[in-house]
């Protein structure tokens, strides 16, 4: 009897050990996530942004945000590299705009908000495609403003 004893609480022993190494393999093999974060936390509403001459040059449809890299030539000339923030793959999908929408080389007009850190990201308020489609690039209910008025670029309410 001594021995079915043993041989039970060896085969508990090891039961734990290999829960234990699981859990330890599963927890080193786990990539980070992204918090979904607020507008606020990234981007200032007191930094708009507006790119009027800009060349689509990667599209990312990724969650929790899409992200799409322009070449954005400046008023002296020269060309900076941006990215901006848009609404998850989903959502973009359902306002029209595709992998095929933005091929990369296409001609696009962004207006959007420039990062709390002063880096070239930006999260996009609205894109405007060569034909004159305005597309809306934001998620709902991240904070962004949308009433911010500017010259030339309608609001909500004028559409």
């Amino acid at each position: 009897m001594l021995k079915f004893e043993e041989a039970m609480n060896m085969r508990v022993k090891i039961g734990v050990g290999a829960v234990m190494v699981a859990g330890i393999v599963f927890a080193l093999l786990q990539t980070p996530v992204w918090a979904h974060h607020a507008f606020s936390a990234e981007f200032d509403a007191n930094k708009p942004v507006r790119f009027e001459d800009a060349t689509v040059t990667r599209v990312r449809l990724i969650n929790p945000h899409s992200w799409i890299d322009v070449d954005v030539r400046m008023l002296d000339g020269t060309v900076e590299s941006w990215a901006i923030e848009a609404g998850s793959p989903n959502i973009l999908m359902r306002r029209g705009i595709t992998r095929d929408t933005l091929k990369v080389g296409t001609k696009i007009v962004v207006d959007g908000y420039q990062s709390i850190d002063g880096s070239r990201r930006a999260n996009g308020r609205d894109l405007t495609l060569q034909n004159g489609d305005r597309l809306f690039l934001g998620s709902q209910d991240t904070g962004a403003p949308y009433e911010v008025q500017r010259p030339g670029v309608d609001t909500k309410e004028d559409q």
